[in-house]
């Protein structure tokens, strides 16, 4: 009996560190910070770029190819339906434009996503993408699916980069 009672004394303590010690706040520290000044109303600032065009956004669609908030660039997705050394080759030269329009290099990818139709030609052909990294990768997720926006393509990579310093 005195073994099951410090199990459970033992298990309540630990809930209670945890519920201390996640960071989580309930909902009265939520509305604390709601009411101070500095976050009514207040917007993220996105800067955009979309290759070549004023708006730095492709309305039809809906999206932007790139968008960097603070030191953060978030990369949408390049597509191709060459699933060959070139072709993937050609995907990383348009994802290093992308990343050169904000100073950014390889260098810069935190991660990578990566989504095919053919994870094996992925694989077969993974040197055409391990190039453009330079022997420093990137946290990397890759997914086989069974079709991408654009019917005939056959992969499709998108970014996140981290820039360096206060000011970039």
């Amino acid at each position: 009996m005195n073994f099951i009672m410090i199990r459970v004394a033992v298990l309540l303590s630990f809930a209670s560190f945890l519920s201390a010690n996640t960071g989580c706040k309930n909902n009265s520290d939520s509305k604390k910070h709601v009411d101070k000044p500095e976050y009514k109303g207040a917007a993220t600032v996105k800067e955009k770029w979309h290759w070549g065009n004023d708006k730095k956004q492709n309305e039809s669609a809906g999206y932007a190819q790139v968008v960097k908030i603070g030191n953060t660039i978030y990369i949408s997705g390049i597509p191709t339906d060459d699933l060959s050394p070139k072709g993937i080759s050609e995907v990383y030269k348009a994802l290093e434009k992308c990343l050169n329009a904000f100073g950014a290099s390889s260098k810069n990818v935190v991660k990578e996503t990566l989504y095919t139709t053919d994870i094996e030609a992925m694989k077969k052909y993974n040197d055409s993408r391990k190039e453009f990294y330079k022997g420093d990768f990137p946290a990397a997720t890759w997914v086989q699916v069974s079709r991408l926006y654009e019917a005939n393509a056959r992969l499709e990579v998108d970014l996140i980069a981290q820039l360096t310093g206060s000011d970039e």
